[in-house]
C-alpha cells in the first residue's frame, strides 16, 4: 500500500507591504494611467549619493520575473532584480502642505543620503 502525501503550501507574503494610503494612490495613478498601462512597478535603480533609489513607474507589459501584487486599486509590480533589497519593507503614501510622495520603511537599508532620496544596503 502506497501512502501519498499532500504538501500544503502557505501563500508567500508579499515582499513589500502596502499601506491603505499607498493602495489608494496606486488606484489614483491607474485611473489616470496612460493608455496601455497594466500597473505600476517599484524598482531600485542605481542613482543618488548612497547608491540605490526608489522609483515608481507605469508598466506597459508584465515581466514574468517581477513580483506581482494585486491591490484593490490596480496591479503593483516589484522589479525582480530589486526584490532582495525590499523584502520586509512597507510602502506608504504621505501628503502634507509642502510635499507628497511614497515613503519607504526598509529594514534592509543600512544608510541613506541626507536628502533621503537614495539608500544603501
Amino acid at each position: 500500500m502506497n501512502a501519498t502525501t499532500t504538501t500544503i503550501r502557505r501563500p508567500r507574503p508579499a515582499a513589500v507591504q502596502l499601506t491603505p494610503a499607498a493602495e489608494t494612490r496606486i488606484a489614483d495613478l491607474m485611473a489616470r494611467a496612460p493608455e496601455g498601462a497594466v500597473g505600476v512597478r517599484l524598482s531600485t535603480p542605481r542613482r543618488g549619493c548612497s547608491g540605490l533609489a526608489y522609483s515608481v513607474d507605469y508598466v506597459s507589459a508584465e515581466d514574468p520575473l517581477d513580483e506581482k501584487i494585486e491591490t484593490s486599486g490596480g496591479i503593483f509590480y516589484i522589479d525582480g532584480a530589486s526584490v532582495l533589497y525590499l523584502i520586509g519593507s512597507t510602502m506608504d503614501w504621505r501628503e502634507d502642505d509642502f510635499a507628497a510622495g511614497f515613503v519607504f520603511e526598509n529594514p534592509n537599508a543600512k544608510g541613506a543620503c541626507g536628502c533621503g532620496e537614495s539608500f544603501t544596503v
